[in-house]
């Protein structure tokens, strides 16, 4: 197997989102709709915590990331997941569509409301993903 070189995002890192400025350099192509076995949750601080092996689908997107960027793509992505409370970890993930990809995992230290949707926009703006 080769190296991993997708990312599963599901919050902020989403196109239009307030962090997807640090994913768009990185990426190769275009994203398709996916999801990941696990459970989502508003920290309250307009940021969504994924905890993945739990029950539940989280719905996002998986994005190719540029091969011949993808050691900066990751050191950057974990600097800016690392940085905020609960302390986010790149983990690996088998996606819906089958894809192994990175994707970040909640750490802990905020109190966390479930998301039943699994969808951080729906939740955030009552509209499907697109």
């Amino acid at each position: 197997m080769g190296a991993v070189s997708h990312l599963f995002v599901y919050g902020t890192l989403l196109p239009g989102e307030v962090r997807w400025h640090h994913l768009e350099p990185f990426v190769a192509g275009p994203g398709s709709s996916d999801t990941a076995a696990g459970a989502l949750y508003d920290t309250g601080r307009e940021y969504p915590a994924a905890r993945f092996g739990e029950p539940g689908t989280i719905v996002g997107q998986c994005f190719p990331l540029r091969l011949d960027r993808l050691d900066d793509a990751l050191a950057h992505l974990d600097d800016v997941e690392g940085a905020v409370a609960g302390l986010y970890l790149r983990t690996l993930v088998t996606t819906g569509n089958g894809l192994q990809a990175w994707a970040y995992q909640y750490g802990e230290g905020l109190p966390l409301a479930p998301i039943p949707s699994g969808s951080w926009l729906v939740h955030r703006r009552g509209s499907p993903p697109t």
